[in-house]
């Protein structure tokens, strides 16, 4: 915002901005910048179906192995602006997608992020989608929006023209007048970039449908090429007919809103302590694990390294391997976790211990509550 300063009139704003979209959360996108990579760390990764790469970032998909997720895959330089990009790359043999396939990356957005956009009912806002994109192929590329149950549907094209080379695209989208969208913790709309998608799950781009579709009838397949690659960065989702600059947020502000829906605990060195506790018995110990964040809803398992002595228990000068993965006691809310390590013996029950990494920086802890 300009400031202008006077000596006569003192100090004035100049309001040169569009203000219904330059305060709060003016992106309903989480982690549209990519930035944030909690699981994987900038590991490649071969997804399975629902699983979570990047932060808020999904793949969906009827067969395994077609292609991989990873941030900053192939290490191209990223539009102005950005370090960091969600990179897709197909395998080494191209698949011919059938009819009921489908491959897509998704991002669900909580329905108390999206309430305000009114949709189902008359004040419905629209929305503007943006984002940056590079592919070694061209053509009419596809994707969509749904609500929670899939009842209401908008499919939309982009077109990619030059090979291997950032383009910045923009999709308007009219609010959607009818249909049940929910405004709660459960999900309030879903977007969608399809990888290669079947005629069963595509549907007519341009308009909201009762139909269901992940994508555009006869958009691209990324995994119809061999090698083929898709990257995108930038997106954001907002109100409004006009894509606005990209909302940059604090990255702490961005863990914050991603660790909302999947928290994880890693050690940083070989000795890393995750928390302190008690023991409960001379092979049982439990510790309190205090979240960050609190989580969109109290989580009910926990995920580890899956090996039992990357993890030890410290009970005053003495530590104790661990002989089987922290297990998890349970959660009285999504604040705090209880979590149970065993060792074969030699603890002091009643006495206050630590837990930490065991000469491992493969341990963590890590919960979901996503949606």
């Amino acid at each position: 915002m300009p400031i202008t300063i006077s000596g006569t009139t003192g100090i004035s704003l100049a309001d040169q901005f569009d203000s219904a979209s330059s305060f709060g959360f003016k992106n309903r996108i989480i982690n549209g910048a990519m930035v944030i990579d909690q699981r994987n760390a900038g590991a490649v990764t071969t997804p399975t179906n629902a699983v979570y790469n990047l932060d808020r970032w999904r793949s969906l998909l009827t067969q395994a192995s077609k292609y991989t997720v990873q941030q900053n895959a192939g290490a191209v330089t990223p539009p102005a602006g950005f370090r960091s990009y969600l990179g897709i790359t197909s395998s080494a043999s191209a698949y011919s997608v059938i009819s009921t396939d489908y491959f897509v990356q998704q991002q669900f957005i909580e329905g108390y992020n999206f309430a305000d956009f009114a949709f189902g009912t008359a004040s419905a806002s629209t929305i503007t989608i943006s984002f940056w994109v590079r592919s070694s192929l061209t053509g009419t590329f596809g994707g969509s929006v749904f609500n929670n149950d899939g009842s209401r549907c908008y499919a939309f094209t982009y077109t990619i023209s030059v090979a291997n080379t950032w383009e910045y695209k923009t999709v308007t989208i009219a609010g959607d007048t009818t249909g049940t969208w929910n405004t709660t913790s459960s999900t309030g709309l879903a977007i969608n970039f399809g990888l290669g998608v079947g005629s069963s799950n595509s549907i007519s781009a341009g308009a909201w449908s009762g139909t269901f579709g992940y994508s555009a009838t006869g958009a691209t397949s990324v995994v119809g090429t061999a090698n083929a690659t898709f990257y995108v960065t930038g997106v954001q989702l907002e109100k409004g007919s006009t894509a606005t600059s990209f909302d940059y947020r604090p990255y702490g502000t961005e863990l914050a809103l991603c660790q909302r829906y999947y928290f994880k605990f890693s050690a940083v060195s070989s000795t890393s302590y995750f928390t302190t506790g008690w023991a409960e018995a001379t092979t049982i110990a439990n510790g309190v694990i205090n979240f960050p964040v609190q989580l969109r809803t109290n989580p009910t398992a926990l995920e580890q390294s899956g090996t039992a002595t990357d993890y030890r228990v410290v009970d005053l000068a003495s530590a104790f391997a661990c002989n089987a993965v922290p297990a998890f006691v349970g959660s009285q809310s999504s604040n705090t976790a209880l979590v149970r390590f065993a060792v074969a013996s030699g603890l002091t029950a009643g006495r206050c211990v630590g837990f930490s990494a065991n000469s491992s920086t493969a341990a963590f802890l890590a919960w979901s509550a996503e949606l």
